[in-house]
C-alpha cells in the first residue's frame, strides 16, 4: 500500500473557504484483504487518543465525534474506494486547525499521510486617517489599521502614482503609521495602506494635502489689536457704569434738598397749653403782710 503526498505538509487557509485534503492511495498486488480508510485528528499529546473524524469499510462510509464538527467533513470523491480517499472541508473555521491523518488498510499493506491545517482570518478593510493640521513645514501623520484578522498584520504605505514615499517619511509596520517630519507641497497626494496575512490583503486610500501656514505676523497683529478692543470695550463699560452711578447719586441729593425746602414748619395742636403755660402755678400768689 502507497499513500502518495499531494502538496505542502503545512497549509494556512482563510476562514470560510472549502479545503480539500488530498490521499491518494495506490495497493500492491499483495494486498487482497479488506479496505479500510480512516481520516483522524492527530492528538498533540501522545498520551491521548487521535479523534477519528470520518471512516470507510465495507463500501458504507461512517462520520464520527461531534455532530456539529462532523458536519463539515465529507470524502471529497463519491466512492473512496476507487484511490481518491481525499477528505473535504467546509466551511472553515478557526477550530480545523490541527494536524489531520489519513490512514489506508488493506492487508497487509496500510499507510498514512499527515498534514497540518492553519485557518486563519483574513484581514478587515483598514481605516485610514490623518494626524496633524497637514501644514507645509510641520509633521503629519497616516495612520492605518484593521480591525479583523489573524495576526501577525503588517502595514505598508505607498503612494499612489509610482513615485517612492517622501525621503522625510517613516512607516512603522507594526503599528501602520506613516511618519513625515517636514511635510511640503511634493509629499502632498494620494497614499495607499495596504494590511496583509497569509491568506488575504485589504487596503484603504487616503489624501494627503498640503496647507500653507497662515502669517504669524498678521497672527500676532491681530491678536494684539484684539487684546486692546476688548480693553476699550471693558474701560468703556466700567466709565458707564460709574456715570451712572454718580448721576444717580447726584438726583438722590437733589431731591432731598427740594423736600426740605418745601416742607412747612410743624403747627402746634389747638386746646395743647404752651410749655410757659404750663409752668404756671395753679393758685395765685398772695400778698405778703
Amino acid at each position: 500500500m502507497l499513500v502518495m503526498s499531494m502538496g505542502p505538509q503545512t497549509l494556512q487557509k482563510a476562514e470560510g473557504e472549502r479545503l480539500i485534503l488530498g490521499c491518494r492511495y495506490t495497493p500492491s498486488p499483495s494486498d487482497t484483504g479488506e479496505l479500510d480508510i480512516e481520516w483522524s485528528v492527530v492528538s498533540p499529546d501522545t498520551t491521548q487518543k487521535d479523534h477519528m473524524l470520518l471512516s470507510f469499510t465495507s463500501g458504507t462510509t461512517y462520520i464520527h465525534g461531534d455532530s456539529a464538527l462532523g458536519k463539515g467533513f465529507r470524502f471529497a470523491a463519491p466512492d473512496p474506494s476507487m484511490g481518491d480517499a481525499s477528505m473535504s472541508i467546509s466551511p472553515l473555521s478557526p477550530a480545523h486547525s490541527a494536524t489531520y491523518q489519513c490512514k489506508v488498510k488493506k492487508s497487509p499493506g496500510v499507510d498514512a499521510r499527515k498534514v497540518s491545517l492553519v485557518v486563519m482570518a483574513k484581514p478587515s478593510v483598514p481605516q485610514c486617517w490623518v494626524e496633524g493640521g497637514e501644514l507645509i513645514g510641520g509633521a503629519v501623520s497616516l495612520h492605518c489599521q484593521s480591525a479583523g484578522g489573524s495576526t501577525p498584520l503588517p502595514y505598508s504605505w505607498r503612494r499612489e502614482s509610482t513615485g517612492p514615499l517622501p525621503a522625510a517619511a517613516t512607516q512603522d509596520v507594526v503599528s501602520g503609521e506613516l511618519r513625515i517630519r517636514n511635510h511640503s507641497q511634493s509629499s502632498a497626494g494620494f497614499y495607499l495602506c495596504e494590511v496583509n496575512n497569509a491568506v488575504g490583503a485589504a487596503h484603504c486610500r487616503i489624501n494627503l494635502k498640503a496647507n500653507t501656514p497662515p502669517n504669524r505676523a498678521a497672527v500676532i497683529v491681530g491678536s494684539i489689536v484684539g487684546s486692546l478692543l476688548l480693553i476699550f470695550i471693558l474701560l468703556v463699560f466700567i466709565g458707564l457704569i460709574l456715570w451712572k452711578l454718580s448721576s444717580r447719586r447726584g438726583f438722590e441729593k437733589e431731591f432731598s434738598n427740594d423736600i426740605r425746602e418745601d416742607a412747612p414748619p410743624p403747627e402746634s395742636r389747638p386746646g395743647q397749653p404752651s410749655y410757659q403755660q404750663e409752668l404756671q402755678p395753679a393758685h395765685p400768689r398772695l400778698p405778703s403782710v
